[in-house]
């Protein structure tokens, strides 16, 4: 059963599977196979989920839109361990990651995969957490590192001087930030 349709909000409690039918699994891609697994696997009648959200890309002065993976160089999967080794073997797939929670997984894709029903835009955040050093994507700081504050401030990045023990503070949207 593919999920890669996106479907009317009324209609996806009928698309999404039955937590008591398998398992959730994260299979990590090989560089830009996200869609090709995904297709693969829905010719073998396994169940997956990749979500897709729609850019706008500039090739050479031309406009397209592409619809490109919410999470690059993933594809889930939802069924068993059979299932996830066939998919390994389409030689597409870097790594199976096995997912310990299943019913914390099942929310958060089921969450996603609503939002992307409702055609709301979705734009990829970086994880923030205390302490993780980040990079300033773009803007007039881009290319600064620092480390992130804590986590119910993630507009604070710190600047350190580890050399002098110093460091500074500042201000910054956190959605321009990547993590190092």
């Amino acid at each position: 059963m593919s999920l890669l349709e996106s479907v009317p909000l009324a209609a996806q409690d009928d698309t999404w599977p039955d937590r008591s039918l398998g398992a959730w699994f994260v299979l990590r891609t090989k560089a830009r196979q996200e869609k090709i697994l995904a297709h693969d696997l829905d010719a073998r009648g396994i169940g997956n989920f990749l979500p897709l959200v729609t850019c706008t890309k500039f090739y050479g002065g031309r406009k397209a839109r592409v619809e490109l993976p919410l999470f690059p160089g993933y594809v889930f999967l939802h069924g068993d361990i059979e299932q996830a080794y066939e998919a390994d073997r389409t030689r597409r797939v870097a790594q199976i990651i096995r997912v310990t929670d299943q019913r914390r997984m099942d929310d958060e894709l089921r969450n996603i995969h609503i939002a992307l029903g409702a055609e709301a835009t979705l734009d990829p955040y970086p994880f923030l957490r205390a302490g993780v050093r980040v990079e300033v994507r773009e803007g007039p700081f881009r290319g600064l590192q620092g480390v992130v504050e804590d986590r119910t401030r993630l507009d604070r990045l710190i600047l350190l001087v580890d050399t002098l023990g110093q460091a500074v503070s500042l201000e910054i949207d956190g959605s321009l930030l990547d993590v190092v």
